[in-house]
């Protein structure tokens, strides 16, 4: 069994994100993370790699590559999946903002993937930084194999070469699809606990060298992203503060709630 993870290096845009430019109409936040800064696992792709190391447990023959497309921190990502359990790191060099490029992150995978024979790909159900939940299904398309999103449970059948999972739908619901390997499985928080790195494996994953391409050197396709614009949320509803001691208060708000219909 050979598992492809997919993980994006992103940064701490609490830090990075200038708000008070957002008035500016070309203003673009992505040209504000410097390809040289500190960087780090994307928190949803965290229990893809999780679930790809469980799914070794069961059946130790099974090998793990992690692909990350982005700049030289994206390595620090690659990693820190080795030392999670991931045994080899291919790293597609490009810049942050190319990377956020949903569909030449996608083109880029895909001709990486289409050299080497994998049975299963795991992605995060989405990026923390732009939460597109594109580059999944994008990859899924591309590769032409069955795939499933947001998914909170696996069961992989390595006899009959299928993976069974449990699909989560809007409103609550869900969906139990049967898939023929190869497929691609974006995975939903919640389905695991992500495992810290053990110190073994980062000692490891430090002496490993890993399979490294420039994006540029490979099929990536046209740029298709645009941001075309910020703005802050408008502020739309005034907040209410209800004076007078506890009782008042109570009997205020009671009063306020039955004119709404919102108390019989």
């Amino acid at each position: 069994m050979n598992i492809l993870v997919c993980v994006k290096a992103v940064p701490d845009f609490d830090q990075v994100f200038p708000f008070g430019k957002l008035a500016e109409g070309d203003f673009d936040p992505l040209d504000s993370v410097d390809d040289d800064m500190d960087l780090y696992m994307n928190r949803f792709d965290e229990p893809a790699v999780e679930e790809a190391v469980l799914i070794k447990q069961k059946s130790p023959a099974t090998m793990i590559d992690i692909v990350s497309m982005g700049p030289k921190g994206a390595q620090k990502t690659i990693k820190r999946a080795i030392g999670m359990g991931a045994d080899h790191g291919i790293h597609l060099q490009s810049s942050y903002k190319q990377a956020c490029d949903a569909m030449q992150t996608a083109q880029a995978m895909a001709t990486i993937a289409a050299r080497k024979s994998y049975d299963l790909i795991l992605t995060g159900v989405m990026s923390e930084d732009l939460m597109q939940f594109q580059v999944g299904p994008m990859l899924a398309r591309l590769l032409e194999i069955p795939w499933a999103t947001a998914v909170t449970r696996v069961d992989l059948d390595t006899e009959k070469h299928i993976i069974s999972v449990e699909q989560e739908l809007e409103g609550g619901a869900k969906a139990f699809l049967e898939l023929n390997l190869p497929a691609l499985v974006t995975i939903q928080t919640g389905i695991n606990i992500p495992r810290y790195p053990s110190l073994s494996n980062m000692l490891r994953a430090n002496k490993i060298d890993l399979e490294t391409y420039k994006a540029d050197s490979i099929e990536t396709g046209e740029k298709t992203f645009r941001i075309a614009g910020y703005s802050v949320p408008e502020k739309k509803r005034a907040g209410l503060v209800i004076d007078g001691t506890p009782q008042e208060k109570a009997e205020k708000l009671m009063q306020m709630l039955k004119q709404k219909s919102l108390l019989p």
